[in-house]
């Protein structure tokens, strides 16, 4: 056999099952057929972790609040953001106070604790920026945001470091049942292994022949609503400070959270797909005073709220899915993992490494460090002291050592989403051309073979022969 385990896709799921796996003295790889890992997280790096209250499906719930257990130890073992600032969700008719009702009564029966109704005047005292009268909230102190991509990369730098062997650029063309195992064959290799973690099962499924790919309903694909979000940067002053969600009808609502790196993302779920002016619409009876001046950045995405299903049904032949998606699948991450690693060390009688590395390596990030932490920074490595980025004060000694590091940056975006270069006011002007430079000389490449994100989305195609520089 070439692995005793092979993971099938580089998400954030995908990723945190190599992590725990990796405890043990397993032979695995990961098979992701994009660039970079990871590709499933937004580009704003910020995301919600949930505590089970929000949710109608119980077992949803269940892991929702064992990720979000571990995720605040995961994070400060991994020097990843995190950061408990709690949620209200408010209505103003009568029909949301009885829905907000069934919803504290659920979590109550579920053990659910730190959460509770609260009046009008208690929500402005939580949250005096509000625009709406509000007749009841439900507030939870146990919500937190967490920089999402960060946890994905520290996940896969631990997992590398650890023996994890992450094969990018290749994609799952067939599984095949074998003798004591499966034949999975991708567009680059052919690899046996003993057990297959499908965290790809949306688009690829085992049967006895081999694979089938699964054509979507209009029907499933009516599920994935749209989600409008308004990135809006620390200019405006009316931010919220907790995760705030003020529902207007079972298919509508606004939600504005808190960006670990500063500003606010908002965001707006709705059946119709929705202009600018209409979700200003919406989100001005929640926030005041929010124009378009402040506006950062748009961008929609799917809002998926079907349940995670994990399908060991076959576990006996050495196959493990993850079936669907979810809107907190980054809360979900960790109790996943954990569950399916649970279940395959059972099955195959592992044992735990003793020289396990339970650490991701150290860096620095500039915009959190103070002046003598700075100064010693640029002792050890002058480059910190060259800014790259701006607006998000971003050097180019923290770009050099994200292309350096474990599954370092091949692409911009991957710099990008690595540091938060690029992501600020001038989205790029400034700096993109530097970051370009700088992936060229570390990766040995020619400037015009720097990609944005994929083999087909290069940035340069050609130099004038007249300038030095690009």
């Amino acid at each position: 056999m070439d692995y005793d385990v092979l993971v099938l896709g580089g998400g954030i799921i995908g990723c945190a099952a190599a992590y725990e796996l990796s405890k043990y003295n397993l032979n695995i790889a990961v098979i992701e057929k994009e660039y970079d890992i990871a590709d499933d997280i937004s580009f704003v790096n910020t995301a919600i972790v949930y505590d089970g209250s929000e949710t109608s499906n119980n077992v949803m719930s269940g892991l929702e609040y064992i990720g979000n257990t571990l995720l605040e130890n995961l994070c400060s073992r991994f020097n990843v953001p995190f950061k408990r600032i709690g949620a209200l969700r408010v209505v103003n008719d009568d029909n949301g106070v009885l829905k907000l009702k069934e919803m504290y009564d659920r979590a109550v029966k579920r053990g659910i604790d730190d959460i509770c109704l609260i009046n009008g005047d208690e929500v402005k005292k939580i949250e005096p920026n509000i625009n709406t009268d509000i007749k009841k909230g439900l507030y939870s102190k146990n919500v937190a945001i967490v920089a999402p991509y960060d946890l994905a990369i520290a996940y896969a730098e631990v997992a590398s470091e650890n023996g994890v062997n992450f094969r990018l650029e290749e994609e799952v063309l067939n599984i095949e049942k074998i003798n004591k195992g499966f034949r999975v064959a991708t567009n680059r290799n052919k690899f046996t292994c003993k057990v297959v973690i499908n965290t790809i099962a949306d688009e690829i499924y085992i049967n006895e022949k081999g694979v089938v790919k699964e054509k979507i309903s209009e029907a499933e694909e009516d599920s994935f609503k749209n989600m409008s979000y308004i990135l809006v940067d620390d200019k405006y002053k009316n931010k919220l400070n907790n995760v705030v969600t003020q529902t207007f009808d079972k298919d509508t609502f606004v939600v504005s959270t808190p960006v670990i790196n500063g500003g606010s993302l908002i965001g707006v779920k709705s059946s119709e797909k929705t202009s600018l002016e209409d979700n200003l619409s919406y989100v001005g009876v929640m926030l005041k005073d929010l124009n378009k001046s402040i506006i950062n950045n748009l961008f929609r995405e799917s809002y998926d709220k079907d349940s995670i299903v994990v399908d060991d049904s076959e576990i006996d032949k050495g196959y493990i899915s993850i079936i669907g998606t979810h809107y907190g699948k980054i809360t979900l991450a960790p109790a996943l993992a954990k569950m399916i690693c649970d279940t395959l060390t059972n099955n195959l009688n592992c044992t735990l490494k003793k020289n396990f590395i339970d650490k991701r390596r150290d860096f620095y990030r500039l915009r959190q460090m103070n002046r003598e932490e700075l100064n010693e920074a640029i002792k050890v490595d002058g480059r910190y002291g060259k800014i790259i980025c701006n607006c998000n004060n971003v050097s180019e000694g923290e770009i050099v050592d994200c292309i350096r590091r474990p599954l370092g940056a091949r692409t911009v975006k991957g710099v990008k989403r690595r540091t938060g270069a690029g992501f600020g006011n001038c989205h790029g002007s400034y700096c993109n051309e530097k970051i370009i430079s700088i992936l060229a000389r570390e990766l040995d490449k020619k400037i015009t073979d720097i990609v944005d994100d994929s083999k087909n989305s290069k940035i340069i195609y050609s130099r004038i022969k007249e300038f030095k520089d690009i």
